[in-house]
């Protein structure tokens, strides 16, 4: 019995560190594994039954200890037996198992698909996530959903001098990153399974902030939007926001493709990291704009104002975007066709230029 165990223990051993290595189990194997636990459940069953009335006759005193442990020996024999002989029925199909098993690691390749199935990495463009359980074969990494967020750094132009970022002439105040952007967007393969081509349509919430300089403030007087000094205290912080929703269409170019063989056909390998250029155009809807300022004063250390902007912003807007990426690190410039501010406002620079770093990509 005891060198049953020591087998049966060894192979069970065996077939998970092969499972470790090879996650699908060899299907011959997982039968012959499940025959053999069958066996040994039933019989055990079978001998604890007969244990427990020779335990029974011994507490009413129909047999005494010498004959007890003398027919619980026996007991244990017999069904020692009788699992050698049903084990040894099953010779066959385990040698024909562990054949097939060998077979299968020697000439089968590894199934790169099943390995880092989910990933998390973190470098200078922030945080990339991979949730690949449902990806099945190489054509199914070639679409995929993504959430994206990026930090923004928003800056207006005139119309004359479009990608004048940092202009002294503005009445905004020059910040690097003062905007975000949240979008959820499809992308998928344009062409043939090796095209290097890519389209992306998205659905997503962008937050534009600027200030303006230092002493000044936004001020609504007369349906006029305007930046002027401010004269109710002394202020700590001002700026303006606009919150549109907008829908991106982009088109994505592999510059270095990479290509995996699956099944005979050869796919774009869309799982290793690849430098890419994107090109494309949005559109977005205004939702909301407002005003915020927050100060002190004689009476009170912090005041804070928020006042709805009701003139001198576009419902609308439009634009382009030009980017370029390897892996998970994405950075892009958009620029905007239609101006964000229209002739209700004494503001000059009305275009919107952007320049956006996605800090967190999830891909699913």
């Amino acid at each position: 019995m005891k060198t049953k165990i020591a087998l049966m223990t060894a192979f069970m051993a065996f077939s998970y560190a092969f499972s470790q290595e090879n996650p699908p189990v060899n299907p011959a194997l997982k039968s012959y594994s499940g025959k053999i636990d069958s066996i040994v459940v039933s019989e055990k069953i079978k001998m604890n039954k007969e244990l427990d009335d020779v335990d029974k006759d011994f507490k009413k005193n129909k047999i005494g200890a010498d004959e007890k442990q003398k027919l619980r020996a026996d007991i244990a024999s017999k069904y020692e037996q009788s699992i050698n002989e049903k084990i040894d029925a099953h010779k066959t199909e385990f040698e024909e198992a562990t054949r097939e098993m060998v077979k299968d690691a020697v000439l089968k390749p590894i199934d790169s698909l099943q390995n880092d199935k989910n990933q998390i990495a973190f470098g200078l463009g922030g945080m990339k996530i991979r949730m690949d359980d449902d990806k099945k074969t190489s054509k199914d990494y070639l679409h995929s959903w993504e959430y994206i967020v990026a930090i923004v750094g928003t800056g207006y132009t005139t119309k004359d001098k479009p990608f004048a970022f940092f202009n002294n002439t503005s009445k905004f105040k020059n910040t690097v990153f003062n905007s975000a952007m949240y979008m959820v967007r499809y992308e998928n393969q344009l062409g043939g399974f090796r095209s290097p081509v890519f389209y992306r349509v998205g659905l997503g919430y962008r937050w534009d902030q600027s200030k303006a300089k230092y002493g000044k403030t936004f001020t609504q007087e007369n349906n006029i939007l305007d930046i002027k000094d401010f004269t109710k205290g002394d202020l700590k912080d001002t700026h303006i926001n606009n919150h549109y929703l907008f829908v991106p269409v982009d088109f994505r170019f592999v510059l270095n493709p990479k290509y995996v063989e699956y099944n005979g056909t050869k796919y774009l390998d869309n799982k290793t990291g690849q430098f890419s250029v994107v090109a494309g155009v949005y559109g977005g809807v205004r939702l909301a704009s407002n005003i915020y300022n927050r100060y002190s004063n004689d009476y009170s250390k912090r005041i804070v104002e928020r006042e709805r902007i009701n003139h001198g912003v576009n419902d609308l807007i439009f634009g382009a975007k030009l980017g370029i990426g390897y892996a998970g690190f994405n950075i892009y410039v958009q620029k905007d066709f239609t101006p964000a501010f229209n002739n209700n406002t004494t503001l000059t620079h009305k275009y919107g230029l952007q320049i956006g770093i996605e800090i967190m990509n999830i891909n699913f």
